[in-house]
């Protein structure tokens, strides 16, 4: 028979002051709605160059830097349906449309991809040897320095909430800073005599743009299929052995949800045990992990005796519980209470 004991824990451990989702939720907005007002700038700046210089390199920065610019959108939608309180039909909340937006991140950014490939490939057909070139390499730098601040930025508050999703978006402005570097490398390739450097630096670009496509699939992909890293889940079973009166850990399970890692974990205790004392290891198992734990969300404990504990004996037990919806089980199925 088992005890199933479940809390909402954070590490920061605020009782009766801002709900630390609330709290990230608002972080995260904050940064989004500033990188959105910078790229923005950068963007329109280029945008007005673009004309004055005809430099396809230059256009497929643009349009990158403006499609960044959007997925604050999807992003910041997510960080709203997040504040959401649970309900019986989403029993879990809307966490999971932080996994949606970036999705949506995704497609935006194979948009801006696949048109800077196009432009640049339209180019040496159609060959235009780009003009006020020391402008288009202003252009570049101020590209970089803008992608760079953003970057810094959405990382830095990022990792502070906990959020994979606007790390990630970070990680990405990062790599675009140094696109914007392959503008001012086509510039001083056209001043050195290499008209074609222009064109190939948009094409360079814009299949640089894809390598982000294909990372941040496979993220967003590990993600929505409820991978994570292996060392959270080696942490969090060391982390629970180590408590007093716990005897042996086993099925530790842990998933992002949102911006909050979510744990289910069995434990098992000496068999005499009272079940106000198996739920007062529960506690304390919660309450070491909230502390070693980042970004801890709901936390399940499910209490075995050691004499009935360890994942051959759940096997056991959904073996039976397997045969008897065949129908061809012995007596009632044994289920354990969570």
């Amino acid at each position: 028979m088992g005890i199933g004991h479940s809390h909402d824990q954070d590490h920061d451990h605020t009782h009766g002051g801002v709900d630390p989702d609330l709290r990230d939720s608002r972080a995260g907005m904050r940064a989004l709605l500033i990188s959105l007002v910078i790229l923005g700038i950068t963007a329109a700046i280029q945008a007005v160059l673009v004309v004055f210089t005809g430099s396809v390199a230059l256009l497929a920065d643009t349009v990158h830097n403006v499609g960044d610019a959007f997925t604050a959108i999807p992003l910041g939608a997510a960080f709203l349906l997040g504040r959401r309180p649970a309900t019986d039909r989403f029993p879990y909340g809307l966490h999971r449309s932080e996994d949606l937006a970036g999705i949506v991140i995704v497609l935006i950014i194979f948009f801006s991809g696949g048109y800077a490939i196009y432009e640049a490939i339209s180019r040496f057909i159609h060959p235009q040897e780009p003009s006020h070139l020391w402008v288009l390499a202003i252009a570049g730098i101020v590209g970089f320095i803008g992608n760079e601040w953003v970057a810094e930025y959405r990382i830095r508050v990022g990792r502070q909430i906990g959020s994979a999703a606007l790390v990630a978006d970070g990680q990405h402005a990062r790599v675009d800073g140094f696109t914007s570097l392959g503008v001012l490398a086509g510039a001083v390739g056209v001043m050195l005599g290499f008209p074609l450097a222009d064109p190939i630096a948009g094409l360079l670009i814009g299949l640089l743009i894809m390598k982000i496509v294909w990372d941040a699939a496979k993220h967003i992909g590990t993600r929505m299929l409820d991978g994570i890293d292996p060392d959270v889940v080696v942490a969090i079973r060391e982390t629970a052995a180590a408590v007093s009166g716990v005897d042996d850990v086993h099925e530790v399970r842990a998933r992002w949800v949102g911006h909050r890692v979510w744990v289910e974990i069995n434990i098992s205790v000496t068999d005499d045990l009272s079940v106000l004392e198996g739920h007062g290891i529960a506690s304390a198992v919660q309450h070491r992990l909230a502390h070693d734990v980042p970004h801890l969300g709901t936390v399940v404990v499910h209490v075995d005796p050691t004499s009935h504990g360890g994942e051959r004996h759940h096997a056991h037990l959904h073996h039976h519980e397997h045969a008897d919806d065949r129908g061809d089980g012995h007596g009632a199925g044994h289920a354990d209470e969570a």
